[in-house]
This record gives C-alpha cells, structure tokens and sequence, in this order.
C-alpha cells in the first residue's frame, strides 16, 4: 500500500454542504487485531445530515471524518489476524471514520459480504438494514398476521422495515409523501400521506384495532399519537427525533424527553411495551455480545436481498471528492433509495 494516498472528507464544523473539506495523507498500517480496509462505498444517511447540523446526539467534538457505515476489501492484516482475510470484501459499522479512502478496523468488527452483491448494493443495507432487522425481529418481534405502522416507509431504514415485515407475513401500513405512494403499494404495504389529514384518525380506518407495533422515527408529538394507536399487547419502537432536526438548542434533549416517555408508558398496566432504539446499545458492557449480534443481524439481512425479500436501493453513486454533492442530493428528499460515496 505504500504507493497508495489516503483521502478523507472532513466536516469542520456546523457548515452548510459546500464547507465539507478534502484531506490527504497517508493509508494507516493495521495494528494489532486490525485490517486495514480499502473502501468501495459509504454511505450518506440521516446521521451524518444531523452532524453536519451539530445535532446527532453523540457527536464527537468538531472536525471530524464523518460516514457510519462502509463496505470494501481488505488491503492488509496485523498482527493475530487471520491473513485469509485479505481481500475478502467486508462490511462494516463505524458511525464515523467512513467517508475516507481508507479505514483501519478491528478484525472483529468486520462482516463478511457475500458474493453476488456489489459495494454500493451491500453498502444501502449496512446500518439501514441492522436496524430494521433489530427493530423488528429483536425488539417488536413481528410475527406472520400482525399488522405494523411504518413512519417515513419510503426512506432507508422505513424501505427496509416494510420490506422484512412482509416477508415476515405482516400487513404494513406505512407513511410517506404522495410521490412515493406507488412505490409503497409495489412493496406490498398500503400508503398514507403524511402531510395530508389526520394520520392518526386515517390509520385507525385501516386498523379499527390498532397495530401491533409501530416503528417512528419522527419524535415530538409523532411518538405521542403512535403510543395511542397501538392494539392490546402492542409494541412502540422510537428511534430518532427526526422533527427536530433543524431545531436550535440542546441535541440531546429531544432524545432524552422520547426516552423519558418510553419509560413512564412501560410503566403503565395497559399491557404495552415502549422502546428506544439505538443500534450502539450493549456496545460498552457487553462487547463481544455486540458483535456476535450485529454479525448475526448483518448476515441475515444479506440473506434476505440475496433471496430478493430486500432490494437495495442504490439512490446514486458519486465520488467521494463529490460528497458535498452527494450531501446536498441526500438532503432534497427528491431520492428514493440511499446515496452512495465510491473513493
């Protein structure tokens, strides 16, 4: 790898797209229990348009090399790993770090990509696709017969999570905007718009019941309504406090007011279950339980788009010189399917 330069992209500071900076130096060796990974794609999701804001969570202190996930092969091994991995082609979470041309990783916190799906295919079901795996099969549990309420079903992660509740066998009913109402009922769930009428009073037509789970991402007055429409039994899945995205102030309010909510209805004898999700949750205490399940998850839902339950959707692909590009693509809302960075 010596001939070989390494390129990042990096966010300075709250800056608007065009403020993303360029910087190049030289490719990492790989330490101890480490490969180095030569990146074929990365990813632009939701994460990264907050960062760029100042307004994920759990950011780290600015400048930093954004980029969640990423796919590519394995350049070279450290020591006491196995040297068979090199040029295996990988996949992995990193939550920062990723928008670069090259990444020095754990061995262990690599997966395996299966033959038959190229960088950009895999890279669109990497962080998308573990947590709508673990939304639905690890926390709601969905089973055949259920019927589910998917906030934002048209983006990467609500694409997802109606495609694996079909093939779990459950109903889907899924919000979105009109524009993409068709694509929906083609994945089999039955659309609702979100910015027309009363949601609410529109889902419980379609399900005088209630759901059995509801997956939402949008927070504030969203997680409210999505508690009272779920049936006897029913499962609440929050993951994000998208409404508040553009919001000043504190970043880690919105997160703990839906947090604080999950744990007062949990303790309310009507018979529901109240979750927030967060993909990085056991990573500290129980480490190695986190990657066993992270690569159980990963692996399966490459299995589902290899048999054709998920298909990835590759938005556009663009160099990662063109991030900023790709950022304000990602960011139009105007795309169905993720936007994809190739160094």
């Amino acid at each position: 790898m010596s001939d070989q330069r390494l390129l990042q992209v990096v966010l300075p500071g709250v800056v608007a797209p065009e403020g993303l900076e360029l910087r190049y130096g030289t490719v990492p060796p790989a330490g101890r229990g480490q490969v180095v990974v030569g990146v074929e794609a990365t990813g632009v999701s939701f994460a990264e348009q907050q960062m760029r804001r100042g307004r994920y969570y759990d950011q780290p202190a600015f400048p930093f090399v954004p980029g969640y996930d990423l796919v590519g092969r394995v350049l070279a091994t450290g020591e006491g790993v196995d040297p068979a991995l090199a040029g295996r082609r990988v996949a992995a979470l990193v939550k920062i770090g990723g928008w670069a041309s090259h990444v020095a990783l754990d061995a262990a916190d690599v997966v395996p990509v299966p033959d038959g799906l190229t960088p950009a295919e895999a890279e669109t079901v990497v962080l998308n696709g573990i947590t709508a795996w673990q939304m639905l099969h690890r926390l709601a549990r969905v089973r055949a017969g259920q019927t589910v309420l998917v906030h934002g079903a048209s983006g990467g992660v609500g694409s997802v999570l109606v495609q694996l509740a079909r093939a779990a066998g459950a109903s889907v009913i899924g919000t979105a905007s009109a524009r993409n109402h068709d694509e929906l009922r083609g994945l089999g769930a039955v659309p609702v718009d979100y910015r027309e009428g009363d949601v609410p009073a529109r889902v419980r037509e379609l399900a005088p019941g209630g759901v059995d789970a509801v997956f939402d991402h949008v927070g504030g007055r969203s997680v409210v309504d999505s508690w009272r429409l779920l049936a006897p039994g029913g499962v609440l899945v929050a993951y994000g406090s998208a409404s508040t995205r553009d919001d000043s102030g504190s970043r880690t309010w919105p997160v703990l007011r839906v947090l604080a909510r999950t744990w007062a209805w949990n303790a309310l004898p009507n018979g529901h279950r109240a979750h927030f999700y967060s993909i990085w949750a056991g990573r500290i205490l129980r480490k190695d339980a986190f990657r066993a399940r992270l690569r159980a998850d990963l692996t399966a839902v490459f299995g589902a788009v290899a048999r054709g339950d998920v298909i990835a959707r590759v938005a556009a692909e663009l160099p990662l010189t063109d991030a900023a590009v790709a950022l304000r693509l990602a960011e139009s809302g105007t795309v169905s399917g993720k936007v994809v960075l190739v160094p």
